[in-house]
């Protein structure tokens, strides 16, 4: 168990007021939880942190920082311009870039290509 450890509400050990994962207080939250809210940490400061032991990073420890809910800023609505954007970003991943057709899907960083074109090329192995 990992609460102990990585419990510092104070921030005497870890600069900043530090949790669990799971436990810390109410009125903060990471910014996933604030987009779910419809808000946005708009400029704050880190108000905590909550950190966990993790096998997937390079150091053990995986760290979320939290904001303050009612310090949050709505978020800002998407303007024409931001979906037109958005929209040639998509496309931009869809396209492939040897046969130059939309595949209908992201094309995979792993083959840099097509999955038919990766198939042709030999570089898909069974």
């Amino acid at each position: 168990m990992s609460g102990p450890r990585f419990y510092d509400p104070t921030g005497d050990r870890y600069g900043i007021p530090t949790f669990p994962f799971r436990l810390a207080p109410d009125g903060l939250a990471t910014r996933r939880q604030l987009r779910a809210l419809g808000l946005r940490p708009g400029g704050q400061p880190v108000a905590a942190q909550t950190l966990w032991r993790s096998r997937r990073c390079r150091t053990g420890v995986r760290a979320a920082y939290l904001y303050r809910i009612d310090a949050a800023m709505p978020v800002r609505p998407m303007t024409p311009g931001r979906w037109a954007a958005l929209g040639k970003a998509l496309a931009a991943r869809r396209t492939c870039p040897a046969c130059g057709r939309d595949a209908g899907y992201c094309i995979p960083s792993s083959l840099g290509v097509c999955v038919a074109c990766a198939d042709a090329d030999g570089q898909l192995v069974a």
